[in-house]
């Protein structure tokens, strides 16, 4: 099993081995952690796979090692190719307000996820379906898929069908995505209120969305929000773009744990109180 090498994580930076990793030494199975998969060509030529299966791998396999499997090399992504192709496919669709997504098993060429599509499902996202949520659901129903491809590419009862011509190029340029950077993690409070929401959901739990608070000297980590009609007692509530509103319900203060809305404005209340 190849998988990524241990990488430093977390306040103090300590190495922690992928989730793969972790799940093969459970089950007894031994992996390869190569910096370039290139690097593994003769390691992985003696095995003398028959077909390989790629998910979540973070980095484009090369040509030389596709060419190590006789059927091929099977890839899970949770979009609907093809569109948004790319690193951050579900991000992408949640910020965007995307209603419908699903996920496409691939054959892998040497494209950013340009391979005929051999499986697809297709599934509702709902409108307060956070990224986490829809990660772990489309995690699994991924996994269904390439066992039902696994099974297909064994008896040579794969049908593949071409992208091209599957979407609009203009669409599919569009929606094409990249590796997420802290700029964007940033909310405008310019924004409407289902753009923020959406922006919100998009980055929960992990990294988060992060904004300015009156009051606050650094960003704040923004967990869950909605849209409200105006300001509502007793909830965090700030005006954004359109004279509209959003009601931020969980957050991580700045050097403090994560705490609903209601909590940070009894604590703020509080703080006020002792001042005075």
């Amino acid at each position: 099993m190849v998988t990524q090498p241990d990488r430093p994580a977390g306040r103090g930076q300590r190495l922690q081995a992928t989730p793969v990793k972790l799940a093969a030494n459970a089950l007894g199975i031994p992996t390869i952690e190569p910096e370039k998969l290139r690097d593994t060509v003769p390691l992985l030529g003696k095995e003398h796979a028959d077909l390989f299966a790629v998910a979540s791998y973070g980095k484009i396999v090369p040509q030389n090692v596709l060419d190590l499997a006789p059927r091929g090399a099977l890839n899970v992504h949770p979009s609907l190719l093809p569109l948004y192709r790319g690193a951050t496919p579900l991000q992408s669709q949640l910020r965007d307000g995307v209603t419908e997504g699903g996920v496409s098993i691939i054959l892998m060429d040497a494209g950013m996820d340009t391979g005929d599509i051999v499986l697809q499902a297709r599934s509702e996202i709902g409108p307060a379906e956070t990224y986490g949520e829809l990660h772990d659901r489309f995690a699994l129903l991924g996994a269904e898929l390439l066992s039902e491809a696994c099974a297909l590419a064994t008896g040579e009862k794969l049908v593949r069908k071409p992208q091209a011509g599957l979407a609009p190029a203009i669409d599919i340029a569009r929606t094409a995505t990249r590796p997420l950077g802290k700029e964007d993690l940033l909310i405008d409070w310019r924004w409407h209120a289902k753009r923020i929401v959406d922006h919100v959901r998009s980055l929960s739990p992990a990294p988060a969305a992060r904004a300015r608070l009156d009051g606050e000297a650094e960003m704040v980590k923004i967990l869950a929000a909605r849209a409200v009609s105006g300001h509502v007692p007793g909830e965090l509530v700030v005006p954004c773009g359109g004279g509209e509103y959003v009601a931020i319900d969980r957050l991580v203060p700045p050097n403090r744990k994560a705490v609903s809305g209601h909590e940070y404005v009894a604590a703020a209340r509080l703080a006020i109180g002792r001042i005075r």
